[in-house]
C-alpha cells in the first residue's frame, strides 16, 4: 500500500514519551487513511502503548532503536556518538528518502543540530530557523525565529522574512503576508546594532511585504503575518504568550468559581468561553518547523500531550502538499544568482 506522506516520529522524545506520543500516532492514522506514521524507539515499549489502541497495522510501523538522547546531555556530541538514537535514526530516514518528515518533542538543542547536520540545509539557506504559528486575535502569525539562532546577523534575518513569506502563503494559504520586525518602538531609528541594520535591508528586499517595526504587546492582534527576530527574543515571546495563556485561563476559573454567581455566569458563559480559548491554544496550531533543510524537521513541545503530537503528524501533509522546501529553494535561488553576478 502506498501512502501520501510518511512521518518518521521519534517515540522517546519528550516528557510525556512514549505514551502520549504513541497515543497522537494512533489518532492521526484513525483520522487519515493514506498517511503512514513510523515509530522509532524503544519496540517492546512502544509495542505495549500501542496495544491499548485500535488502529490499522499498515499505518503504523516500529523501527526498534536502543539509545535515547536526553534534555541534559550536548546536542552536538549526543547526535555525534548516539548513532542509534531514536531521533537520529529519524533523521537519517528522512535523509535517505524513507520518510517524507520526522516530527519530535525531544531535546530542541538536539533537533536544531541533528536538523542542520543529518537533513541538511537547501542551497542557498544561511541559517535555518524555528517557526512556530501563534495565535492572535484575528487568527495565526509565524514567529521567526524562536530559538535555533541566537547570534543571527542581517542577513539571516532577512531570509527568515522571506522564508516566512514563503510559509505563510503557500501552506497557510495568506497572500502577499505582511512581514514586520520585533522592536521596541515603531520608530525605523529605534532598537538594538542587529535591528537598525536589518530594517532597511528588509525595507529593500524585494518579494516581500515589509511594513516596519512591531512591538511585543502587539503582537496579540494578529495586524502582521510574519514577525521576525531572532532566536533568543522570539523564544522569549513565545514562552511569555504561552505561560499568559495558562495563567489567563486559570485565573478566569478561579474567578468564576469564587461565589455562587460566578459559578451561574460561569455555566452560562462555559461554550462561549471554550470556543474563544480553542483559538488561543497552541496545541490546536502543531508543531515549529525547522524551514529551510532538505526534509521536513518539526519540533513539537517537550511537554506535548497526544493532541499536540497528531496535529504537527497532520501538519506534515500540508508541508508536503505545499512542496515547502521546493518553494524555498525556488525563492532563494534568484537572490543567490544576482550575489554570484555582483561578485564577478
Amino acid at each position: 500500500m502506498s501512502f501520501s506522506t510518511v512521518v518518521a516520529l521519534d517515540a522517546m522524545g519528550g516528557d510525556n514519551a512514549p505514551g502520549e506520543i504513541v497515543k497522537g500516532a494512533v489518532n492521526a492514522v484513525n483520522e487519515r487513511k493514506d498517511i503512514q506514521v513510523q515509530l522509532y524507539g524503544d519496540k517492546d515499549r512502544i509495542e505495549e502503548e500501542l496495544g491499548k489502541y485500535t488502529y490499522d497495522s499498515d499505518q503504523i510501523k516500529i523501527v526498534h532503536t536502543t539509545e535515547e538522547i536526553s534534555c541534559d546531555e550536548s546536542p552536538a556530541a549526543a547526535i555525534k556518538k548516539k548513532k542509534d538514537s531514536s531521533l537520529v535514526v529519524a533523521l537519517k530516514a528522512v535523509k535517505n528518502g524513507e520518510c517524507d518528515a520526522v516530527v519530535s518533542a525531544g531535546s530542541s538543542g538536539a533537533i536544531l543540530v541533528g536538523g542542520q547536520v543529518i537533513v541538511g540545509k537547501c542551497k542557498g539557506v544561511k541559517r535555518a530557523p524555528l517557526a512556530p504559528i501563534v495565535p492572535t486575535e484575528k487568527g495565526i502569525s509565524l514567529l521567526i525565529d524562536c530559538g535555533a539562532n541566537v547570534d543571527a546577523r542581517p542577513e539571516h534575518l532577512v531570509q527568515f522574512a522571506q522564508m516566512g513569506s514563503v510559509y505563510m502563503e503557500h501552506v497557510v494559504g495568506v497572500p502577499n503576508p505582511k512581514v514586520a520586525i520585533v522592536n521596541i518602538g515603531a520608530e525605523e531609528a529605534k532598537g538594538n546594532a542587529l535591528v537598525k541594520e536589518t530594517y532597511p535591508l528588509l525595507k529593500e528586499c524585494p518579494g516581500i511585504n515589509f511594513v516596519g517595526s512591531i512591538e511585543a504587546r502587539d503582537i496579540p492582534k494578529g495586524d502582521v503575518d510574519v514577525i521576525v527576530t531572532e532566536a533568543f527574543v522570539g523564544n522569549v515571546i513565545l514562552k511569555l504568550e504561552e505561560g499568559l495563556a495558562k495563567t489567563m485561563m486559570s485565573v478566569v476559573k478561579k474567578g468564576m468559581m469564587s461565589s455562587l454567581a460566578g459559578k451561574i455566569g460561569g455555566l452560562l458563559a462555559k461554550p462561549s468561553l471554550k470556543r474563544t480559548l480553542k483559538t488561543f491554544d497552541a496545541s490546536e496550531h502543531g508543531g515549529a518547523p525547522l524551514l529551510g533543510l532538505k526534509g521536513l524537521v518539526v519540533k513539537i513541545h517537550g511537554s506535548s500531550t497526544a493532541k499536540e503530537t497528531k496535529t504537527a503528524i497532520l501538519q506534515c501533509v500540508s508541508f508536503k502538499e505545499a512542496r515547502i522546501n521546493e518553494r524555498i529553494m525556488e525563492y532563494l535561488a534568484p537572490a543567490k544568482e544576482e550575489a554570484g553576478e555582483g561578485a564577478r
